[in-house]
């Protein structure tokens, strides 16, 4: 985003500093000759508003592309990012043309009553009976894939297969969706299974007005005992920024009506519904608390009661690598009992495996529902999870220092002969500060810090900048815009990978300061 005035200063400040004929000592010579060059290639291409476009959207291969096979170099920079916009659409539609975003869901149920609703009688005369039966009694797996046939329309095919006490079926589903409009779109489904006949519906989206949308699904199920027809209809409203209200209706097999509404912000997420319908009408409020961690950790509970009975529900999830999350529930009800649940979210698949402990409340079962899940996953998490992710960061940092090597020693000894170069040019500056007491950095430090006693067995990784940054100094000030600071004059990355920041220690108006700054921070003192 530089001007040409700023390209032209910055030019000219540079060609001051790593002038040849400015140092007499042949190895400084033929080092600032280097840089000399170096800086004259970058301003030719920077100041041309041609080859600039090119630099900005190529990088430097687009400049030495022979006969440019992308576009022709004679276009003005306009017509050059114009080009590059059609040809990254063109790319995009072949990259939708491969995706086909796959989603699924296991589920297995597991009753587990037997470790609480024993009756000694019963197990007197049978063989085994020290040891508690758990076993599967029901699994569902879902899946379903996306394929685009358009820009504007999408195939989505679908199964599930269900089982419970050894009975079960499944069924197959096709949709094609067509986006109509930026307001609109519909979709129409075809599906069969074992258990019922054909299946056909239709859906339809809305955007009403840009705060209010609905959603209308109908649908005609055909079996033995004849054609069940359903309509469902939402209509929804954003009533601030981050709350939403739902109103639905349902006719069919099971019609109800539903009015739910939900806030949901940085740090929490609250629903409160209200059905009425046949054959369950109910209330419920749940509320989610979001901590701003990096393992996104959230703790949740909520509460249901309806003609079904009353259920109170409790638990919590957080990430455990870059593409799962963990989580587990513990549901505790009238007359349903008490159940964990855990899911496992790995990318776009989903793991979930409800586990009935007993139909009865009972202390010692919420116990170890509520204590049993969070001392398994502590332990998981000290003795495999952390060590894991661990070793696949080091194993990542380790690969990205391999192809890196060669470029950084270069840039090392790019910025050392710049440091040298500077030397000169430093001391007439600071002997300039120290006339009007203004801004002189005592030191600076530039890289990976520790100062956690956590990570207290990590190794400090720094380098010294005070330097490069007092050669920056202009008027008493130093400004330092939002980029990595690997890339200034006199700089180098000193840990490849790994989180940098910039320490700096500078007298002003005769006092001392200190200030810290990330790597991709702006920085500008002496601080108001």
């Amino acid at each position: 985003q530089a001007s040409q005035e700023e390209l032209k200063a910055a030019y000219r400040r540079l060609c001051m500093l790593y002038h040849p004929d400015k140092h007499r000592d042949p190895e400084l010579k033929t080092q600032a000759e280097r840089l000399f060059n170096l800086v004259h290639q970058a301003y030719e291409v920077l100041s041309d508003p041609q080859t600039r476009a090119i630099y900005d959207i190529y990088g430097r291969r687009g400049l030495e592309m022979e006969g440019w096979e992308v576009v022709e170099r004679k276009r003005t920079p306009a017509e050059i990012r114009e080009e590059f916009e059609r040809l990254q659409r063109e790319r995009e539609e072949r990259r939708l043309q491969q995706r086909t975003n796959p989603k699924g869901t296991i589920s297995v149920g597991i009753d587990a009553t037997d470790l609480f609703d024993r009756y000694d009688e019963e197990y007197e005369d049978v063989p085994g009976s020290s040891f508690p039966q758990i076993e599967i009694n029901k699994m569902h797996i879902s899946q379903s894939i996306e394929a685009p046939l358009t820009a504007t329309d999408t195939a989505i095919l679908s199964g599930n297969l269900s089982t419970q006490n050894g009975n079960g079926g499944g069924s197959i589903n096709l949709a094609l969706r067509r986006v109509t409009s930026a307001k609109g779109w519909g979709e129409l489904e075809f599906g069969a299974g074992d258990l019922q006949g054909p299946l056909f519906g239709l859906k339809i989206f809305r955007n009403l007005t840009p705060r209010c949308f609905i959603t209308t699904n109908c649908a005609l199920q055909f079996s033995s005992r004849g054609i069940r027809p359903g309509l469902t209809t939402v209509l929804a409203r954003n009533l601030d920024k981050n709350t939403m209200g739902y109103l639905q209706w349902r006719w069919g097999i099971q019609s109800a009506m539903n009015t739910s509404i939900v806030r949901d912000t940085k740090t929490s997420h609250f629903t409160v519904a209200l059905q009425l319908g046949i054959p369950h009408s109910f209330m419920m409020v749940s509320y989610q608390h979001k901590f701003q961690d990096e393992d996104q950790t959230r703790v949740k509970g909520s509460l249901k009661a309806g003609f079904f009975g009353t259920i109170v529900e409790y638990g919590a999830e957080r990430k455990i690598s870059r593409h799962s999350i963990l989580g587990a529930t513990v549901s505790v009800g009238v007359p349903q009992g008490v159940s964990l649940k855990i899911k496992l979210n790995r990318a776009s698949q989903t793991y979930f495996f409800p586990v009935h402990l007993t139909d009865q409340l009972l202390p010692s079962a919420v116990f170890y529902a509520t204590v049993g899940p969070l001392v398994i996953y502590f332990a998981m998490h000290r003795l495999i999870i952390k060590p894991y992710l661990r070793a696949q960061k080091e194993r990542e940092l380790e690969k990205q220092r391999e192809t890196t090597a060669s470029d950084i020693l270069q840039k090392k000894q790019e910025a050392e002969a710049a440091v040298r170069l500077m030397q000169e040019s430093v001391r007439r500056i600071i002997e300039a500060e120290e006339a009007r007491m203004g801004l002189i950095v005592v030191n600076a430090w530039y890289g990976k810090f520790v100062n956690d006693n956590s990570r207290k067995n990590e190794k400090v990784k720094v380098i010294d900048v005070t330097v490069p940054l007092q050669c920056l100094v202009k008027d008493s000030k130093l400004i330092l815009t939002e980029a990595s600071k690997a890339g200034l004059p006199g700089f180098y990355d000193p840990c490849v990978g790994e989180e940098k920041s910039l320490k700096v220690l500078y007298q002003f108006r005769g006092v001392l300061h200190q200030v810290m700054s990330a790597d991709n921070e702006a920085l500008r003192i002496p601080k108001q």
